[in-house]
């Protein structure tokens, strides 16, 4: 006697189903911005022939503010301007970092750049709009002034360790 309750059944298989017009679609688009994107890159660069010596990409994260403020110094020191760049939350402390150097009367602001930019996002796979900050501070009259090391405070220092 057969048993037709214990028949033994296999899963069913997926089969490949072709890919709908809108998975298409999204792909090429995809595709599309990341070839464009790093066409733009390549242009950038071969348009300026090398990237700039004077920015400096912002992270929040990676280093601390007052390390970004001293290499600012340093490169409107040599480069009498700097770019201060910054992707999404990274955009507030490129904002603190200029207004520090403009308050010390070390920097005019020159211009600001604000943008948006297509950035793919690791975990989800898709394009995510991400703001974008560009401000170039240029060298002021006083920099020179203020960066040099004052003879009044040596002076005074020497004072000091010779009433000890």
């Amino acid at each position: 006697m057969v048993n037709h309750r214990a028949r033994n059944r296999e899963a069913p298989t997926k089969t490949k189903t072709q890919p709908t017009f809108m998975e298409l679609q999204r792909n090429y688009i995809h595709i599309y911005i990341d070839t464009m994107a790093t066409l733009a890159a390549a242009a950038t660069v071969t348009a300026n022939e090398s990237p700039k010596k004077n920015r400096i990409q912002v992270s929040n994260t990676k280093k601390p503010l007052f390390f970004y403020v001293n290499l600012a110094k340093r490169y409107i020191q040599q480069h009498n301007e700097v770019e201060l760049s910054a992707l999404g939350m990274a955009i507030a402390t490129v904002v603190t970092i200029a207004e520090i150097l403009k308050n010390n009367g070390l920097a005019t602001e020159k211009k600001v750049l604000t943008s948006t930019v297509g950035m793919k996002d690791e975990n989800k796979g898709r394009l995510v709009q991400k703001a974008k900050i560009e401000i170039v501070l240029g060298k002021s009259e006083k920099f020179d002034n203020l960066m040099a090391p004052s003879d009044t405070t040596n002076e005074s220092k020497a004072a000091a360790d010779d009433k000890k």
